[in-house]
C-alpha cells in the first residue's frame, strides 16, 4: 500500500476534530483570521464591539513577542468604548476552561519572507493556540519540526503576528505524534508523546486528537499545564507523567487527608512538577500553606531560584529560621525552605510558639528527593507539630526493605512507611524510552572482565583485591589520573562536554587533586580541575548500601581523628586559591555564606564548561544538574541508589552529539549496577539502561554500511543523483552511520580498523553529505515558491564538527609541512590529506577555496614554520578587505555602516532584519526589488562572517 498522503491525513484529521467539538471554519488568510477573531470575541465576551473599540483590542493582541503575547493571552484587557466607558474583555476561561470557544480550519496561507501554508489550526476564541503539522507516513517528525522553525523565521511574525499566539505544536505523521510548547529555541529533544496513565504512549494521530486535542482537555493543558518561564522567557509544557503526577496529587489533597508520593526517575523534570502541584495547591481555599521542603542548602538555592523563574515573586528565599517563621507567620502561600531550618523553626520554643496557629490547620509539604535526611526525628517532629500536615513526597530512588538501612519502630525505613501510597510512577526505564535522559555506556577499567590487549585492560593492581592499602597506593592513583588525561578528549568528544570524578574519601581526592597539578605543571595536560567537599567529617559518610548524607552547607560535623578539620579545611583553601587564579576570584572557607558562594559559582562553571573535570567525594552527586556533563569518572563504591543518583549526573539530554552518558568505573561494580537497575526497574531492563558492548555497536556499522553501499555504490555515485529523492535518500543512510560511529568514538577500544569501510572512504562520504547541505544552503532552501524534499532534514552538523579542527589548526599543518621539508609526492600527499580535512569539516568548507589559494601562492614563499601564521593573517586581512569592498561595491552600500551591520551580527548573533538591510544602501531601491535586494544582503553578511570571521581563530 502506497504511503497516506499528506491532504487524506489532514481531512481525516478535521473530520476527527469536528466530532470532538471543535466547529469546523473556512479561513484561507490572515484578513479572515481577523474577521473570524471579531466574532468569536463578542460571543465568548457576550458584547458588541465597534470596528473602532475592535481596532483597540486588535492594537493590543499585536505587541510583543510569543512570550509577552503568552501573558497577553492569560490576562484581562481592559480599554475605553465609543461611548466613553471602559471595558474589561478575556481572551480565554482560565477558571472554567471548556467554556471556551472551539475552531478548527486548515491550510491558512500568511506571506512573510516566504509564503507558507499551515496544515490544521485549533482556533480557541478566533485565536490560534494549536497549529498541527503533517508529513506523510515514512517520513521522520523531526521534518515537520524543522518545517515549523522554518515557519518562525519566515511568517509567523508577519501581519499582526497572531500565530505567535500558538501555544502549542502537534507535528504527526500519522503513524508517530509529539507535542511541544511554542518555544523557537528548543531543540527536538524537547517534543513529547503523550501518554496514558502508566505511560503507554499514544503515538497514532486519532488516538492521539482522541485523548489530547479533546476541546476540554487542549483548553486546560493551555490554562493550566505551560508554565511561563520569567528567566529566559519561554513557555514550557508538563510531559504526560508531569500532568498525571500532578493530577494525582490535587486530588489526594482536595479529597483527603492522606499523604503519598510520586516515583519520578532523575532527570525527568521533578521541579517543573512540584512547583505546578504547588502553584495549584496553594489556590484551594482550605490550603493554608504550601512548604516545599528540600535537605540541602544548595538545592534550597537551586530550587527557590527555578520556582522563581517559573512564576516572578511566587517565593520568598528563606534566609534564615527567623524568616522562615515570618512566613509561615504571615501571608506568603509558597515556602520554599530546608528541612533543618523547618526542624529548628518547630523545636526551639521561642519559634514554635509563634507557629502554634498553624498546628490544626491544613498545611501541604511537598518534600523533594524525599528518601534523603527524612528517616530521623525531624519527620516525626513536624508530624507531631503540625497536626493536620499533609506530605507529598517526590523521589527518583525511593527506599524499599531491599535498599533501607534504619528502622522507624523495628521496622525497615521506607519510602512508603513515611509517604504512604505512591500516587504516579515514571521509572529510568520510560524516561528511556521516551528520549527524556539517555542510556549510560559503562566501561570497567581494571583487569576484571575485559579482555586483554584492551585499553580498558590496565593493571590497576585490585583484581579480586579490595583492600584499602592498595585502593589507595601512589602507584594505582597515578595509573588512573594517567588514563583520565589519556581518555578525556574521546570521553567528552573533545571538550564538547565536561567531566565529574567521584572519589571515597576527601584524603584520597586531595592526591588525585595534586596529581592532576603536577601533570598540568609538567605540560601533559591543560584541563581546568576544580574541586568542592565540606571540610568537616560527614563528607566520607556513606552507608553501606550507598546513601549519601551530606551536612548543610557550611556547617561542620567532628572530624575523623586521621583526618581533621583543620587540614582539611586548609586543604580545601588552598583549592580554592587555585580556583580563584583561574577564574580572577576572591572565594575562600573563611565562613559558611563565602563557601556557599563558592559553591554556587563553581556549579555554574562547570554547567558553563569553563571547569573540564570537577573532582568531588558526594557533593553534586546528587541535585546536581548539568546537561553538558556527560561523563562520570568513577573509583568509589556505591550501590543501590546512591549509584543511580551518581550515574544520572551524565544522562541529561542536550543535542545529538550526547548519545548517552558514560561511566568509567576504576572498581569492579558490574554486580552492584545490576542490583541497582534491578531495584529500580526489573532485571530485563538492563540492556534498556545500560548501552550495548562496543562489539554490538560495529555490527549495527557495518549495517548501516550495507544500506549505504546499495544507495551509493561508490564515493562518486553521489556526483550522479539526478532527483531530489536519490539525495533524500543518501542524507538519511549516512546520516544513520554518523550516529552509530558517534557512539563508537566514546569507547575506550574503538578503532577504525575494526568497521568494514575505511578512514579515507568515510570522510569521502561526507564530503559529499556537505556537497549536498551546502547546495541547499546556497540556494536558500530550494528558491522561493519551491519545496524541497530537503528543506527540512536535519543534516545533524554537530556529528560532524569536531571542535579541535579551525583555522588555526590548519596553520598548525601547514607550519608542520614547511618545516618538515618534504619534496615531489609526499608534500603532495600531506596538502591532499590536509585539503580532505577542509572538505570534511561544515565550518572549514566555506573557507577552503581561499585557504587552497594561500597554499598555492604564498606558502612557496614563506620561508619556515614560524612565519606561517604572520604570512597567512597578512594574506587573509587583504583577502577580507577586497571581499568587503567587493560586497559594498556590488550592492551599492554605505561601508560605515556595512561594517557597523558585520559588528552587531558578531556581537548579538541575530540576523539583521530586512529594513536595517535596506538602510546599507547608498540608493533607495524600487519597491518592487526591496525584497530580493534586502535578502541577498542580509546572506552576503552572513557569508562574511561565516567565511572570514567564524573559526579563524583557536
Amino acid at each position: 500500500m502506497s504511503s497516506q498522503p499528506e491532504y487524506i491525513l489532514e481531512q481525516k484529521l478535521i473530520e476527527q476534530l469536528h466530532a470532538l467539538g471543535h466547529k469546523a471554519v473556512k479561513i484561507s488568510d490572515e484578513s479572515e483570521l481577523i474577521k473570524n477573531l471579531k466574532s468569536q470575541l463578542e460571543i465568548h465576551n457576550k458584547k458588541k464591539f465597534s470596528e473602532k473599540e475592535f481596532e483597540k483590542i486588535l492594537n493590543h493582541l499585536s505587541k510583543g513577542n510569543v512570550f509577552e503575547k503568552a501573558k497577553i493571552l492569560r490576562d484581562r484587557f481592559q480599554f475605553t468604548k465609543d461611548d466613553g466607558t471602559s471595558e474589561w474583555i478575556e481572551f480565554i476561561n482560565q477558571d472554567h476552561w471548556c467554556q471556551n470557544q472551539f475552531q478548527v480550519t486548515n491550510q491558512i496561507s500568511q506571506e512573510g519572507e516566504y509564503k507558507n501554508r499551515y496544515d490544521v489550526t485549533v482556533l480557541i476564541n478566533g485565536l490560534p493556540l494549536v497549529q498541527i503539522e503533517l508529513k506523510r507516513r515514512g517520513l521522520e517528525m523531526k521534518e515537520a519540526f524543522n518545517q515549523i522553525n522554518r515557519y518562525h523565521h519566515q511568517s509567523f511574525t508577519s501581519g499582526i503576528g497572531l500565530f505567535n499566539y500558538v501555544q502549542l505544536f502537534v507535528i504527526s505523521n500519522g503513524v508517530n505524534t509529539k507535542y511541544y510548547s511554542n518555544n523557537a529555541k528548543q531543540s527536538f529533544k524537547q517534543t513529547f508523546f503523550w501518554s496514558d496513565e502508566h505511560n503507554n504512549n499514544i503515538t497514532q494521530l486519532d488516538k492521539f486528537a482522541q485523548a489530547f486535542l479533546e476541546p476540554c482537555h487542549i483548553a486546560k493543558m493551555i490554562t493550566k499545564y505551560i508554565v511561563l518561564n520569567q528567566t529566559y522567557k519561554i513557555l514550557m509544557v508538563l510531559r504526560p507523567y508531569q500532568y498525571y503526577a500532578v493530577e494525582k496529587i490535587v486530588e489526594r489533597v482536595r479529597n483527603s487527608d492522606n499523604n503519598g508520593f510520586i516515583w519520578h526517575t532523575t532527570g525527568s523534570g521533578k521541579t517543573l512538577t512540584s512547583f505546578k502541584a504547588s502553584q495549584i495547591l496553594k489556590e484551594i481555599p482550605k490550603v493554608e500553606k504550601v512548604v516545599f521542603v528540600v535537605d540541602r542548602k544548595d538545592l534550597d538555592y537551586q530550587t527557590q531560584k527555578e520556582f522563581d523563574a517559573f512564576e516572578k515573586g511566587s517565593v520568598d528565599a528563606t534566609e534564615n529560621t527567623k524568616h522562615l517563621v515570618k512566613q509561615l507567620s504571615d501571608n506568603t502561600k509558597l515556602i520554599v525552605t530546608t528541612l533543618q531550618k523547618l526542624n529548628t523553626a518547630i523545636t526551639k520554643e521561642k519559634h514554635g510558639k509563634k507557629l502554634v496557629h498553624l498546628k490544626d490547620k491544613k498545611v501541604v509539604f511537598i518534600f523533594d528527593e524525599c528518601h534523603r535526611s527524612q528517616f530521623g526525628e525531624t519527620h516525626q517532629n513536624i508530624k507531631r507539630y503540625f497536626e493536620k500536615a499533609q506530605m507529598i513526597g517526590f523521589t527518583g530512588t525511593p527506599i524499599s526493605e531491599t535498599n533501607s538501612v534504619g528502622k522507624i519502630e523495628g521496622q525497615a525505613a521506607t519510602t512508603n512507611m513515611l509517604f504512604g501510597e505512591c500516587l504516579h510512577k515514571y521509572v529510568i526505564t520510560d524516561a528511556i524510552r521516551d528520549d527524556n535522559v539517555l542510556k549510560f555506556s559503562v566501561e570497567y577499567v581494571g583487569r576484571y572482565k575485559e579482555k586483554e590487549g584492551s585499553n580498558t585492560y590496565i593493571d590497576t593492581e585490585v583484581e579480586g583485591i579490595d583492600t584499602q592499602e592498595l585502593l589507595e597506593s601512589p602507584k594505582r592513583l597515578e595509573k588512573i589520573t594517567d588514563y583520565i588525561i589519556a581518555e578525556y578528549g574521546r570521553k567528552t568528544h573533545q571538550k564538547t562536554f565536561n567531566a565529574m570524578f567521584c572519589v571515597s574519601r576527601i584524603d584520597v581526592l586531595q592526591k588525585y587533586y595534586d596529581l592532576f597539578q603536577k601533570k598540568k605543571e609538567e605540560g601533559k595536560h591543560n584541563l581546568k580541575i576544580g574541586t568542592i567537599f565540606s571540610y568537616g567529617g560527614n563528607e566520607d559518610n556513606e552507608d553501606a548500601n550507598g546513601i549519601i548524607e551530606e551536612v548543610e552547607l557550611g556547617m561542620v560535623a567532628e572530624p575523623r581523628a586521621e583526618y581533621g578539620f583543620n587540614h582539611s579545611r586548609n586543604v580545601l583553601d588552598r583549592y580554592i586559591c587555585n580556583y580563584n587564579e583561574m577564574f580572577g576570584s576572591n572565594y575562600s572557607t573563611k565562613d559558611s555564606q563565602d563557601f556557599y558562594r563558592y559553591y554556587n559559582d563553581i556549579a555554574k562553571r562547570v554547567r558553563n564548561k569553563e571547569v573540564d573535570l570537577i573532582i568531588v567525594v558526594n557533593m553534586f552527586l546528587t541535585g546536581f544538574d548539568s546537561p553538558q556533563l556527560n561523563t562520570l569518572f568513577l573509583d568509589k563504591n556505591l550501590k543501590y541508589h546512591g549509584l543511580i543518583q551518581a550515574f544520572s549526573r551524565t544522562n541529561r539530554i542536550i543535542g545529538e552529539k550526547k548519545s548517552q552518558g558514560n561511566i568509567v568505573c576504576f572498581r569492579n561494580l558490574k554486580s552492584a549496577t545490576d542490583d541497582a537497575v534491578t531495584l529500580f526497574s526489573n532485571k530485563e531492563s538492563i540492556t534498556e539502561i545500560i548501552i550495548q558492548p562496543i562489539e554490538d555497536y560495529i555490527e549495527l556499522f557495518n549495517a548501516a554500511l550495507l544500506k549505504l553501499k546499495i544507495v551509493a555504490p561508490e564515493i562518486g555515485s553521489v556526483d550522479h543523483y539526478q532527483t531530489e529523492q536519490e539525495k533524500f535518500e543518501f542524507v538519511q543512510v549516512f546520516r544513520e552511520l554518523m550516529r552509530v560511529l558517534n557512539i563508537l568514538k566514546s569507547f575506550a577500544d574503538f578503532n577504525f580498523a575494526d568497521l568494514e569501510m575505511q578512514e579515507f572512504e568515510f570522510d569521502g562520504y561526507k564530503s559529499k553529505y556537505l556537497d549536498i547541505w551546502t547546495s541547499l544552503k546556497k540556494t536558500g532552501e530550494g528558491g522561493e515558491g519551491k519545496v524541497s524534499i530537503l528543506d527540512d532534514v536535519d543534516f545533524e552538523l554537530e556529528l560532524i564538527h569536531r571542535d579541535e579542527i579551525n583555522v588555526s589548526y590548519i596553520l598548525s599543518l601547514l607550519a608542520n609541512l614547511k618545516d618538515s621539508n618534504l619534496k615531489g609526492d609526499k608534500r603532495e600527499q600531506k596538502i591532499k590529506e590536509i585539503r580532505e580535512i577542509l572538505s570534511g569539516d561544515a565550518q572549514l568548507r566555506n573557507k577552503k577555496e581561499l585557504i587552497e589559494k594561500f597554499i598555492e601562492e604564498n606558502l612557496a614563499s614563506i620561508s619556515d614554520g614560524d612565519s606561517v601564521t604572520d604570512g597567512f593573517e597578512t594574506f587573509w586581512n587583504k583577502e577580507k578587505t577586497a571581499a568587503f569592498e567587493k560586497i559594498a561595491l556590488e550592492e551599492s552600500l554605505n561601508k560605515v555602516k556595512f561594517q557597523e551591520t558585520i559588528n552587531q551580527f558578531l556581537f548579538t548573533s541575530k540576523t539583521p532584519k530586512l529594513s536595517e538591510a535596506l538602510q546599507l544602501l547608498e540608493v533607495k531601491p524600487k519597491l518592487t526589488e526591496r525584497n530580493n535586494i534586502g535578502k541577498r544582503i542580509i546572506q552576503k553578511v552572513q557569508d562574511f562572517v561565516e567565511v572570514f570571521i567564524e573559526g579563524v581563530e583557536g
